[in-house]
């Protein structure tokens, strides 16, 4: 058995300070009826070709309305755009403004949550995306796991026992879903981790429509997968993940009828 490669990225919960100062960035004044979006794609545009980075603050919104040559509140729809799309952080106050962020997965939660609303993504799509995500993670996971994280996995299990002795079911789907989460992380890949979040969102939002049940069946799955990939067994880890998911599969779908319209 061989120890797991060491990773040499950043996570993606943590931000790498950038290695040169930003250029200053350049924006035209705006001369269309959809102001608000010329100002959107001139910031992205800025940020694409790095004249902004993670952590930038932009000007004032009254040195910006000048240089763009609209009203304040045009300039505000336009960030209030861009951090909808998860690209600016807004704050207020003395030390206020706004800034790029560092992070931008809340744009691919929301997206999802806009399709499922809409119909376009169905509960049972959901499930079976789920499936199909979760054995890319398992399988990097017991590739690259440390054994701190996997004692972090296992707390996390003692943590979902506990509440559900407790009678703690709106805990126990919490703790439940961040195992996930945590998984989805030790694959060092924020695209994986951005899905990953967005799906587990999406699903806790799903499992709140059709109410939280007793699975006294996950806690026993999860001490087998962790035994798993302990041993580095990627096809055992997966095996076992998958048979759990689709367990959750069949009884989340069978009460999706139970969900309002």
């Amino acid at each position: 058995m061989t120890a797991p490669r060491k990773r040499r990225t950043p996570r993606n919960d943590t931000v790498a300070e950038p290695q040169a100062k930003s250029e200053t960035p350049e924006f035209k004044a705006i001369h269309s009826t959809r102001a608000f979006e010329e100002i959107a794609a001139q910031i992205r545009a800025n940020l694409a070709e790095g004249r902004l980075q993670v952590g930038d603050r932009l000007p004032s919104e009254r040195a910006l309305a000048e240089q763009f040559g609209v009203s304040r509140n045009t300039l505000r729809e336009a960030l209030r755009l861009l951090e909808h799309a998860g690209l600016l952080r807004l704050h207020k106050g003395a030390h206020g403004g706004a800034f790029i962020s560092e992070r931008s997965g809340d744009a691919v939660i929301a997206g999802l949550k806009d399709l499922y609303h809409l119909g376009a993504i169905t509960p049972a799509q959901l499930t079976q995306a789920r499936i199909w995500l979760e054995e890319i993670v398992v399988r990097e996971a017991c590739r690259l796991a440390s054994a701190e994280e996997l004692d972090a996995l296992e707390a996390n299990v003692h943590e979902a026992q506990e509440a559900e002795r407790a009678g703690d079911f709106e805990r126990r789907s919490a703790v439940h879903l961040e195992f996930h989460r945590m998984l989805a992380r030790m694959t060092g890949n924020p695209i994986i981790v951005v899905m990953m979040s967005a799906v587990i969102e999406l699903l806790a939002h799903f499992i709140r429509q059709i109410g939280a049940r007793e699975n006294p069946y996950v806690v026993p799955s999860r001490k087998r997968l962790l035994k798993h990939l302990r041993a580095r067994d990627a096809d055992a880890a997966v095996l076992e993940m998958t048979a759990l998911l689709k367990r959750l599969q069949r009884g989340y779908l069978s009460r999706v009828d139970s969900i309002k319209p």
